[in-house]
């Protein structure tokens, strides 16, 4: 049997509010990490990112000028195109964000279903595995129920 069929670790959210805030925290240690705020902002890979199971869209891009790295919106009401589209479950990006889900694997899977460049996104993979560790220590001190 191959591990496709087996059932991936899981830790759930208390509540959509909570995701939201997991996530905002999550963009904000990606942005202002001395390492990874400026290459994710010199990589310029806008993305659009949906959670299915609640019913959100954020959609991230570089920073302006002069400001954070990393600007983002929990909406679709915004003035870029992105360039990298992504859906999954909350349940998924929290096992990715703790360095548990292989972004190509989970694609091929079809725990995430990816549109647009995905090249480009898969190229700006590495400069993120960094943010592993930070959001395992997150979790740790603030969220321990979504530890997997």
């Amino acid at each position: 049997m191959s591990d496709a069929a087996e059932p991936q670790p899981t830790a759930s959210f208390r509540s959509d509010r909570e995701f939201r805030e997991v996530m905002d925290r999550t963009f904000t240690l990606m942005s202002d990490d001395p390492e990874m705020g400026p290459r994710l902002r010199d990589a310029d890979t806008p993305q659009r990112f949906e959670f299915t199971d609640v019913d959100m869209v954020v959609n991230i891009r570089s920073g302006e000028p002069g400001g954070p790295n990393l600007a983002w919106e929990w909406s679709d009401e915004i003035d870029w195109e992105p360039k990298v589209k992504m859906t999954m479950s909350s349940d998924t990006a929290n096992r990715y964000f703790q360095g548990k889900e292989n972004v190509a694997i989970a694609i091929a899977r079809r725990r995430i279903k990816a549109g647009g460049d995905v090249k480009a996104a898969l190229a700006i993979m590495p400069i993120t595995k960094p943010l592993f560790a930070h959001y395992r220590a997150m979790i740790a001190s603030d969220y321990p129920h979504l530890e997997v």
